[in-house]
């Protein structure tokens, strides 16, 4: 709360939410009784060095300290030379610092004695590049580089969560590894078979690759709690496979408590209260990872749901009650990747028979929509929308007013830094994004012709109008072919996005849609615009429509051809089929047998 509230900029970057004891000791007596288990040793074992990468205020070490464990014969030589932490935040670090100093002093009755295993560092970044602070700080490099060279038996922790910066404004974006985000691309992402990868790099996933690659070639035991999104969702099939093929074991313990899925689902996710309370909205499980290279079987995964419509203090006495998975091994479920990479909630084969809705991969030509695109991305609604056309202009000639007096200021200036160092990033006067800043950089002009203002969907019966334009838009996707004016009419079939927390959904739109105007929808159009350009009025058989562009069916002849073929003696144009698959889509039967294929893929459809 302390940091949340001191440095919210800070927290956000770098994703800190601390830990419940509760979640900690469960994590660190469970790892003891892995440790048993498959190496025949303990945390208190001579040679078993213990990391701890992201400590925070140390409370994984302090209790590891505390938890009886570690015999008092063993508690020197662990202290001074087998228990390792690291964290980034200098305030923090002292914190852990003193807190694991007082605990150890506390415990072995002996004279104070600094915790010589402590890094003032960032985790990822010790194994990417030299220590640049040195000559600053040689005690701290000199740990930094023992560590390194450590054989790490066993990593704990609670890694961060951000996925990122939520506005350009903020000016917080999340630092890049190149070669751990490498080691992500040549294994996580090159097994997916998802088209969206970026959550591959977020921290949390990042924590478990790169402790993957960090335990020593006798393997070892990984500890974590974090967002649970990997479990389940597409992004994370790659990840699942990987995972299953690096480890002897994983056990899962899903705490659930994703609160947005709640919300936008009105409770019908069952995902209870979240273990962090207000400190994330994030659904969370503990897992373990077991690298033993001697086990006789590998790739073995057991997942335990702690259930639905818990409280957080029911799941905190659950924790506690259990104290560790070897008290929780009777009510484990044993899975398995499938086909899909999925370990729970698992595809119905059967889906896999139906037609394709849409397809983006090159030469696939078996699917029913020619084309579909998302909804436009602003990055800066307040000024892009409005229900008023007028009180719109109005908004976005203030914002282009002050760009440009930005972009005078940094001609006059002759700056030549970082634009980010030089902006005013006041979101009362501007919201920047990654594009505009770009711009700026180039001293690109901005101006009110720059874009249109347009008729739009923003949200369910929600219309709005939006100035639409690739300088104050972030992301149009294939928008303009589908509304490409105020004067061609169509309509579009948005389906909520893979993965979507609200569950899956359909809605039909007939004006530009918005990212947003259900959950990140994917938009199949009943008809597709191009703009005819010099002798282009050929390019299309059917006849041109208004101002300029040409039309043509959203339906592909084969998906036409694919109906036509199972209903002979019907008469079936590409309009009806657009409607059948709006009907379709919204039947109980479908969404209900085939949920977990609507959660994690884009509809197939039934004749």
């Amino acid at each position: 709360k302390f940091f949340k509230t001191a440095f919210p900029k800070l927290t956000e970057k770098l994703g800190i939410v601390y830990t419940p004891v509760e979640v900690v000791d469960f994590i660190i007596h469970s790892v003891n009784d892995i440790l048993q288990q498959e190496f025949g040793q303990t945390l208190g074992s001579e040679g078993v060095h213990i990391l701890d990468p992201f400590t925070g205020t140390g409370t994984f070490i302090t209790r590891l300290l505390q938890s009886g464990l570690i015999s008092a014969d063993e508690l020197e030589r662990k202290y001074r030379q087998e228990i390792h932490a690291n964290e980034i935040v200098l305030l923090a670090y002292y914190i852990a610092a003193i807190n694991i100093e007082a605990v150890y002093h506390t415990l072995s009755g002996k004279p104070y004695e600094p915790f010589e295993g402590i890094c003032l560092t960032d985790t990822f970044k010790m194994y990417e590049t030299d220590d640049l602070v040195a000559q600053l700080m040689p005690d701290n490099s000199a740990r930094r580089t023992r560590q390194k060279a450590l054989d790490i038996r066993v990593i704990i922790g609670n890694p961060p969560y951000s996925a990122g910066q939520k506005s350009e404004n903020d000016n917080a974006k999340n630092v890049a590894y190149p070669a751990l985000d490498s080691s992500i691309r040549d294994t996580y992402a090159a097994m997916s078979k998802a088209k969206l990868q970026r959550y591959l790099y977020d921290s949390y996933v990042r924590a478990i690759k790169w402790a993957s690659n960090r335990l020593g070639n006798d393997g070892g035991v990984i500890g974590y709690i974090s967002g649970n999104g990997w479990l389940d969702k597409a992004y994370a099939d790659g990840m699942r496979k990987c995972l299953e093929d690096e480890c002897s074991s994983i056990y899962i313990v899903n705490l659930r408590g994703d609160i947005r899925k709640n919300m936008l689902s009105k409770g019908a996710a069952r995902e209870g209260e979240n273990i962090f309370a207000q400190g994330s909205m994030t659904g969370a499980a503990i897992a373990f990872f077991v690298k033993n290279p001697r086990a006789k079987t590998h790739g073995n995964v057991f997942y335990y749901d702690i259930g639905d419509d818990l409280k957080r203090e029911t799941k905190l006495a659950a924790l506690r009650g259990h104290l560790s998975i070897a008290s929780l091994k009777d009510e484990f479920v044993a899975t398995q990747a499938d086909d899909d990479y999925d370990w729970i909630n698992k595809r119905d084969k059967n889906f896999a028979q139906f037609l394709n809705i849409g397809s983006k991969e090159k030469g696939d030509d078996e699917k029913l929509f020619a084309n579909f695109t998302l909804g436009v991305v602003t990055n800066r609604d307040p000024w892009c929308y409005n229900a008023s056309k007028h009180a719109l202009l109005g908004n976005v000639e203030k914002l282009i007013a002050f760009y440009e007096g930005e972009r005078k200021r940094l001609v006059e200036s002759e700056f030549t830094g970082e634009v980010d160092d030089f902006i005013d990033t006041d979101p009362t006067k501007i919201a920047w994004t990654r594009a505009l800043k770009a711009d700026l950089k180039r001293k690109k002009r901005l101006a009110l012709s720059d874009g249109v203002p347009m008729r739009s969907t923003y949200r369910p019966f929600t219309k709005q109008w939006i100035f639409y334009g690739n300088r104050l838009n972030e992301m149009l996707y294939q928008t303009h072919k589908i509304y490409p004016d105020n004067v061609n009419s169509n309509r579009s079939i948005a389906v909520s996005g893979v993965g979507a927390r609200s569950g899956f959904s359909a809605f039909m739109c007939d004006l530009m849609p918005n990212l947003h105007t259900i959950d990140t929808a994917q938009h199949f159009p009943l008809k597709l615009y191009e703009k005819i350009e010099g002798e282009k009025g050929d390019l299309f058989s059917k006849q041109t429509a208004l101002n300029g562009y040409a039309q043509r069916d959203g339906i592909t002849d084969y998906g036409l051809q694919h109906f036509q073929a199972a209903y002979p003696s019907a008469k079936i144009a590409k309009e009806d089929i657009f409607y059948y698959v709006y009907g379709l889509l919204h039947s109980e039967e479908y969404r209900t047998r085939f949920a977990d294929n609507l959660s994690k893929q884009l509809p197939r459809i039934p004749t």
